[in-house]
């Protein structure tokens, strides 16, 4: 069998940005909450039953004590902060598992998921739906990989060093070295995807690189002064990597028939029709519920 994993906030913005407003008879702007519903029945219409889906219910996470600079939900369009919720309670009804995270991130919620969904000798594949770059240190040769749906593209792990340089486990020191602007992080000055994917694919780790240039093994233009940033940066470096390391604590699933989706509940049709004001997708749940018995 394969399992999705879905980056429930990234669909969220996704559509929001790319699918058509609709605000209902309430007021209430719920063109994304469609939009997304009908993007996880699609999901299951191509895939199967089994997947999970995990939301940041707020934007900021333990994160944000470590590093003043992370990401917050400052700038988010409050129109679409509106719909987090919605969304939430919408594919709850439909009777998807959702995983509205507060402390933890939705990233740390799938990389946990995978971990513990992977483990299974019955599962086939597990999909991690999204192309945010900090789940690509999830991936497990073809067992574990990203799927962007927008894209229609599979990444496993050649992929991962085929785009990045580096394989899954150094993702987390490759992201402490360049940056992420999107999480608000910003790496070490001079470090750029070319040197540091060269450094890291020879010595993997942050603590593995010789502080002295002439000790590096790995020919690179403007070794010493790399070198001498990380030499004094060091520190710095090893908090942006914790910041980049999803946590695979988080007690979001035991088990994967926790995750096989067997129908909508039965507040799914009203739902649809008062809130989202958008009937079709209860009949569509209906025909999959029986397709899956």
């Amino acid at each position: 069998m394969k399992v999705f994993l879905v980056d429930g906030t990234y669909e969220l913005f996704r559509h929001f940005y790319g699918a058509p407003s609709h605000v209902n008879s309430q007021g209430c702007e719920v063109g994304a909450a469609r939009g997304v519903v009908g993007s996880i029945l699609t999901l299951m219409e191509d895939g199967g039953p089994y997947l999970g889906v995990a939301t940041d219910h707020v934007i900021e996470s333990f994160r944000n004590a470590m590093w003043a600079g992370y990401k917050t939900g400052e700038g988010v369009d409050p129109v679409l902060r509106g719909e987090f919720g919605l969304v939430e309670e919408a594919l709850g009804l439909l009777g998807v598992a959702v995983w509205a995270m507060v402390e933890l991130e939705a990233d740390d919620a799938l990389a946990s998921a995978a971990q513990t969904i992977a483990a299974d000798p019955a599962v086939g594949q597990v999909l991690i739906c999204t192309p945010d770059k900090d789940l690509a240190q999830c991936v497990q040769g073809t067992r574990v990989v990203q799927l962007d749906r927008r894209r229609r593209t599979v990444i496993d792990e050649d992929g991962v060093v085929a785009k990045f340089g580096v394989e899954p486990e150094s993702i987390p020191d490759y992201l402490a070295l360049v940056g992420d602007a999107a999480d608000g992080y910003p790496g070490l000055a001079g470090w750029g995807a070319r040197s540091t994917a060269a450094v890291l694919a020879r010595y993997r780790h942050l603590e593995a690189i010789p502080d002295e240039p002439g000790r590096w093994d790995v020919p690179i233009r403007g070794a010493m002064k790399l070198a001498a940033t990380l030499a004094g940066s060091r520190d710095l470096a090893i908090l942006f990597r914790d910041l980049a390391t999803l946590r695979r604590d988080a007690q979001v699933c035991s088990s994967v028939g926790q995750l096989r989706w067997r129908g909508p509940t039965s507040g799914f049709g009203e739902f649809c029709e008062l809130q989202l004001e958008h009937p079709s997708l209860v009949g569509r749940a209906e025909r999959l519920a029986s397709r899956f018995g």
